[in-house]
């Protein structure tokens, strides 16, 4: 009877296992089914512009679609985009690199300073200071565009890359991030011994802050970079000279010719391919730190 009853409890038991096996199979494929609908998505468009970057003027135009057509021409298309006009599309990416490169590196290290001193340093005022910081991330940056102009133009800025290069600078997101993350991975322990030792508050900073917060300031420094490599509305205030363009704003320039300009399509359409490249490129290169940084948190 003993043998018989344990049977008896054993077989419900694997019934609610299977059944539980089952749930996470179905729930596995309906994720996974998700995943790749998102990915579809987002990726169509960079595959139409590959295949359409690849096609002459005319295949262009006659065999449109997700596919290729006729000859591939992409990389005679790319020398072409590069020559024409002066080289001016070169001149556009360069200014955009100069404008994301450096801005977003200058913000990430001001935010990092800013959300360091938030997180630990107690002074009168902080949370006040925090909050209206904080208040700037629900600010849409094509507000702001006309209040900068008018007062870079009051300095006699505007038309220079300072008008685009300064706003850049701040990133009230990035202060946040740098906050939550300083208060959360610096241990004050840490500091104090540094302290002992003699060591600095810039010193402590530099050698062993900055290094603890690493996937935060690439999370800021990733986010500040395409905001201000896809930035278009402030280029298109503060600039008339095409040479300081960025490359957003020159292929909009270009595309506005198209009506008299018909050859201009394809290489708008080859720029932009261009114009994702040195996205990709940053946020394939920077994600290991973010992989580091959750491998830290986790044996935290």
């Amino acid at each position: 009877m003993t043998r018989l009853d344990s049977r008896r409890e054993t077989a419900p038991r694997r019934d609610r296992l299977a059944a539980g096996t089952r749930r996470r199979r179905v729930d596995s494929i309906v994720i996974t089914g998700m995943m790749a609908l998102c990915a579809l998505y987002f990726l169509t468009p960079l595959w139409w512009l590959i295949t359409a970057s690849s096609k002459s003027r005319g295949a262009l135009s006659t065999t449109p679609g997700l596919w290729f057509g006729g000859d591939f021409d992409l990389f005679k298309n790319l020398g072409d985009l590069f020559t024409i006009r002066g080289s001016v599309f070169g001149r556009w990416l360069l200014n955009s690199l100069l404008y994301a490169g450096i801005g977003a590196l200058l913000a990430t290290l001001i935010a990092a300073m800013m959300g360091y001193a938030l997180a630990k340093y107690g002074f009168r005022g902080r949370e006040t200071l925090f909050n209206t910081i904080l208040a700037g991330v629900l600010i849409p940056g094509t507000a702001l565009a006309l209040p900068l102009f008018l007062m870079f133009s009051s300095v006699n800025l505007t038309n220079t890359i300072w008008a685009v290069l300064l706003p850049s600078l701040v990133s009230p997101l990035g202060v946040y991030l740098a906050r939550i993350y300083a208060a959360s991975s610096v241990p004050d322990e840490l500091l104090e011994a540094a302290r002992l030792d003699g060591a600095g508050e810039f010193r402590m900073f530099f050698t062993v802050s900055l290094r603890l917060m690493t996937p935060a300031l690439v999370t800021i420094f990733l986010f500040q970079f395409s905001q201000i490599w896809n930035n278009f509305f402030l280029p298109l205030v503060m600039l008339q000279d095409d040479s300081l363009f960025p490359v957003t704003m020159g292929l909009y320039s270009w595309n506005t010719q198209i009506a008299y300009a018909p050859e201009l399509r394809l290489y708008v359409i080859v720029g932009a391919l261009v114009a994702v490249v040195p996205v990709i490129v940053a946020f394939l290169s920077l994600q290991r730190f973010w992989q580091t940084g959750l491998a830290e948190g986790s044996v935290k």
